[in-house]
């Protein structure tokens, strides 16, 4: 007898936007491109296809069919542009407003606390940011990072991540957020990770400085974990 069973649908991989600091979103500390590309490579390893936009504003006016956005992008005011008013695309703000509403997972890392500052929407959504004035950092050199909640799906089982890195250090951290790692300068313990679930899932990694940072295994397994999670993948 001929099997009139119809062969299976392979399954449509999710899919994720990297929208990477170039332009106005570039700056001298932070070697965005080639972070990206370490973040593209740890996303198709876990079943994702990735699109790398080095252009920000086009990638949030273009997030329609997309899981979820990540953002390694750095201050587009960092030259005095609050000063002289917002630079936005009226076309990017609609289109990551209309994104975060229909609830695409989002992913801020490192230089993203300080990114899109021209969209109210994205500062909303992350739950924090790194404050001029106030936040700072120690030189780059290695760094732990310790789970203080495991008992969230990103964090659950995961072990100390030990990375060469960047410690952003005083970060406003809003209330509506829930921190799930620490790392400790001087003594004291500092925000390191954090999750948010409205107005849609975002995790939020102080990691990543430069491609040293994803060197490590266990960033990288932290960096899948969040991606999947944000974007319900």
């Amino acid at each position: 007898m001929v099997s009139m069973d119809r062969p299976q649908a392979e399954p449509t991989p999710p899919r994720a936007v990297i929208a990477t600091g170039t332009g106005r979103y570039a700056d001298p500390w932070h070697p965005f491109p080639a972070t990206s590309a370490r973040i593209a490579d740890a996303l198709r390893a876990d079943g994702w296809k990735v699109t790398v936009d080095e252009d920000v504003d086009h990638a949030l006016a273009q997030l329609d069919g997309f899981d979820l956005l990540v953002v390694n992008a750095g201050d587009p005011w960092r030259d005095g542009e609050a000063e002289i008013g917002h630079l936005s695309d009226p076309a990017a703000d609609a289109g990551l407003r209309a994104a975060i509403g229909r609830g695409i997972g989002l992913v801020a890392l490192h230089a993203a606390l300080s990114s899109l500052r021209d969209h109210p929407a994205w500062r909303e959504a992350i739950g924090g940011e790194w404050q001029p004035g106030l936040s700072w950092h120690p030189p780059v050199g290695d760094a732990r990072v310790r789970v203080v909640d495991g008992e969230h799906p990103v964090s659950e089982g995961m072990p100390p991540l030990d990375v060469v890195d960047e410690r952003y250090s005083d970060l406003v951290v809003d209330a509506g957020a829930r921190v799930l790692a620490v790392h400790d300068v001087d003594g004291a313990e500092h925000a390191a990770v954090w999750v948010r679930e409205q107005p849609t899932r975002a995790v939020v990694s102080s990691l990543g400085h430069d491609e040293r940072s994803y060197h490590s295994p266990a960033h990288v397994a932290l960096l899948q974990r969040a991606a999947r999670w944000a974007a319900r993948a």
